[in-house]
């Protein structure tokens, strides 16, 4: 499938905000005030969506989520859509949203990781057009660490260019900061030291591909359904496909690891990437062994431990966009190029 790349964005354009899943709480609209500030500091005009309720699990009924993500992915004013965060059943928009209307609009850049993942992967498998995991709004204040890049980096970066991102060789050891007291906070607390591996053996890796991937948690229930179809994406290239783990036991990974292999997810890969995790090994099985036990038959290499998932930093990932991933004992890197 031929991957379509939004425009750069450009200042003046125009961001639209809205909660496919999860809205945000009234004590947390501190935090949401920051960083709607920080994208006007950055010259784009902001349009803060209905769908923001977030007195339950949902922003608003199916529906109306469905109908306004469609509208502000199809709206030729509206140059990139951001939500605030992920959430928990953002699978209940996918059979209401018009992906044939999308996929016929002028393409718009879309950022959203966690439950987002949900809506992004389909949604470049789907129509061809390319879409940002590892940005929301709520995080967008916190200062980029060195050797990443944001994701509004990646989608006000000239079409056809390239980017290098390398791991800062230290994540955030667990917590979250307290948004409702201190709604300004900006620093990243990173205070483990840890680099990526190589989980299938020996050697170094150099792989090529086009990126395709999310959270487990969120994938796995779509494995076998139009919406994860990656070989129909990839015709004849070779994909990096990423994955990571949220919160479930190394048990309940590795059974929808196995689900998604069987159903086809990894059919194209020419290696994994998995995300650095807070989630919990079980009693005879860690977190490694669950991927390796479920992925180890794809004969690729299989690097843990990567700065895309749910511990802090997060190196944004642009699905549909041809990577590369070098990881020797002496560099690692991804290079990502919007072509």
């Amino acid at each position: 499938m031929t991957v379509r790349y939004p425009r750069p964005l450009r200042p003046g354009d125009r961001v639209g905000v809205t909660s496919p899943s999860s809205g945000v709480a009234e004590e947390l609209r501190g935090r949401l005030d920051v960083a709607v500030r920080d994208l006007e500091a950055r010259g784009f005009e902001v349009v803060v969506g209905r769908c923001m309720d977030g007195s339950t699990h949902i922003s608003a009924p199916a529906a109306e989520r469905a109908a306004e993500l469609t509208g502000m992915l199809t709206d030729p004013a509206i140059r990139a859509v951001v939500p605030p965060w992920g959430g928990e059943t953002a699978i209940d928009l996918l059979p209401l949203l018009d992906f044939e209307a999308i996929g016929r609009a002028e393409p718009t850049w879309m950022a959203g990781w966690s439950d987002i993942s949900t809506i992004v992967t389909p949604l470049t498998l789907l129509t061809g057009v390319a879409t940002v995991h590892g940005g929301n709004l709520m995080d967008t204040p916190y200062r980029t660490p060195e050797g990443l890049v944001s994701w509004l980096d990646i989608v006000t970066a000239p079409r056809g260019g390239s980017f290098a991102q390398t791991p800062p060789g230290r994540y955030r050891s667990g917590g979250f900061d307290d948004w409702t007291a201190d709604p300004e906070v900006r620093a990243l607390t990173l205070d483990a030291e840890g680099g990526w591996l190589r989980l299938d053996g020996k050697g170094d890796v150099d792989a090529r591909g086009r990126l395709i991937g999310g959270c487990v948690e969120i994938l796995a229930n779509l494995a076998g359904t139009p919406y994860l179809d990656t070989s129909r994406f990839a015709g004849d290239e070779p994909l990096l496909v990423y994955v990571e783990a949220c919160e479930d036991n190394a048990f309940t990974i590795c059974r929808n690891l196995h689900g998604m292999r069987l159903a086809g997810f990894f059919d194209r890969a020419a290696a994994v990437l998995v995300g650095r995790t807070h989630a919990p090994d079980s009693r005879t099985l860690t977190q490694y062994e669950a991927v390796l036990d479920a992925l180890g038959p794809l004969g690729v290499p299989i690097v843990a431990d990567v700065e895309c998932g749910h511990v802090s930093p997060r190196l944004p990932l642009v699905n549909g966009a041809r990577g590369r991933v070098v990881h020797t004992a002496t560099r690692s890197e991804i290079v990502q190029t919007l072509d």
